[in-house]
């Protein structure tokens, strides 16, 4: 196959970038797309050129380190899959493909392809803790939780953070990925002991990272790579309810 590329490069934060055509002619169809960029930085390498940087980790759809935008779509066409687990089959022979970094501001650009997602990081050590007792763990049966419960609470854990419901959000809103971290704790009893100052933590951190606000079209979901439901959002919302008017 023979693609013609259009991939945003820029050298830093601070400096202006813009969109550089490629072309790669020895692209095969079983290629994941990770490896048609692993192909190209190899050409550009051997040309003396600067490869395109971009984030990746385990390349098996779980760390969530490479969200990319796909001619306009967070991962690429293929619904709730991560870049990593895009294959060249899915384009054709001539195909011009557009490849740009996750945008928001609070996911700055570090260089080509590689944002800045430690907002993430910090909404989740604003609240994203339990209160246990250190000694001798307790018998699993005498934990008084339902299989319903537990395998709502793993939904909602599921979240890998990859970003692509704030990249997808025409607000940049990163409400699924709050209200997926601060569900997957409220559903347990473990968690509720904090429920109440998790919430406004969370909440207050997620807005001091400048994310924008949720304006419930679902988007979100639609390009979520783990189908994390936006009834995490109703649950956070739900939550942060309760929490402000006991607070009072």
């Amino acid at each position: 196959m023979k693609l013609y590329l259009k991939i945003w490069r820029q050298s830093d934060a601070a400096s202006e970038g813009k969109l550089v055509d490629y072309e790669l002619d020895n692209v095969i169809p079983h290629m994941s797309f990770l490896e048609m960029m692993d192909t190209l930085n190899e050409q550009l390498i051997l040309k003396g050129d600067r490869p395109v940087e971009f984030d990746h980790d385990c390349r098996e759809g779980i760390c969530g380190q490479c969200g990319m935008m796909i001619n306009g779509q967070a991962h690429g066409p293929i619904a709730n899959l991560t870049t990593c687990q895009l294959h060249m089959r899915e384009f054709k022979d001539g195909d011009t493909i557009y490849v740009e970094p996750f945008r928001a501001v609070a996911f700055p650009i570090k260089r080509d392809l590689r944002v800045d997602r430690s907002a993430f990081d910090r909404i989740i050590m604003a609240g994203g803790f339990v209160s246990v007792n250190t000694g001798q763990a307790p018998e699993a049966n005498g934990i008084p939780i339902t299989h319903e419960q537990a395998e709502s609470a793993f939904d909602s854990a599921a979240c890998i953070g990859c970003g692509a419901c704030v990249a997808t959000c025409k607000n940049s809103s990163a409400a699924l990925f709050t209200s997926a971290k601060i569900s997957h704790l409220a559903k347990l009893p473990q968690g509720k002991m904090e429920s109440r100052k998790r919430v406004q933590s969370m909440v207050k951190q997620m807005d001091d990272e400048n994310f924008g606000h949720c304006s419930n079209t679902e988007a979100c979901e639609v390009e979520c790579p783990q189908q994390i439901s936006v009834l995490n959002i109703a649950r956070m919302n739900w939550e942060y309810s309760i929490s402000s008017v006991l607070k009072k």
